[in-house]
């Protein structure tokens, strides 16, 4: 038996890095969320923090719909 190591380590980073990058783009998320409120609590619109929220938050559904997309066999 042999293992193909190289094709191991490209599911480990892929998947690390899929995990991982999810994470932290939702992280974001919530981070334009607080940056928006401490905007509007000094009296301003939050705009900018709502926007990079937006822009977190859609990426994710899109990373979750490209996962159930690869996993759903009648999508393809």
């Amino acid at each position: 038996m042999t293992i193909a190591w190289h094709s191991l380590g490209l599911v480990l980073a892929v998947g690390l890095l899929a995990g991982a990058g999810t994470v932290l783009v939702f992280t974001g998320g919530v981070l334009g969320l607080a940056m928006a409120e401490g905007s509007r609590e000094r009296g301003g619109n939050g705009l900018a923090g709502r926007g990079l929220a937006g822009v977190c938050f859609l990426l994710c559904a899109l990373g979750v719909a490209y996962g159930i997309y690869l996993i759903v066999p009648q999508f393809h």
